[in-house]
């Protein structure tokens, strides 16, 4: 039983504005997180804040980013305070680098 087409770009269409929720959600939530942590006051290039943003997410993917109890809280708290070092800390050591 194959859909036509057009329910598959209806299908496709619902999926994108989900996806465009989803990701505002996320952006929503690691905005303001950051926002806690002091990074809207900072001067910082947005090319040099992305690096430490992408550094911070491999520190956690690779499960490097729980405590040494292994149990995880709110994680607000942490989390920004990592960002504001991880960012503080690309932008003084690439300066060097630019």
């Amino acid at each position: 039983m194959k859909k036509p087409a057009s329910k598959i770009r209806d299908e496709i269409a619902k999926l994108q504005e989900q996806l465009k929720a989803a990701e505002t959600r996320e952006a929503e939530r690691i905005g303001r997180i950051a926002l806690k942590a002091g990074l809207g006051e900072i001067e910082v290039d947005e090319a040099e804040l992305q690096a430490a943003f992408e550094s911070l997410a491999k520190r956690f993917h690779g499960g490097q980013g729980l405590s040494a109890g292994g149990k995880k809280g709110n994680g607000e708290a942490s989390a920004g305070a990592s960002t504001a070092a991880l960012a503080s800390g690309a932008a003084q050591g690439s300066s060097g680098e630019a």
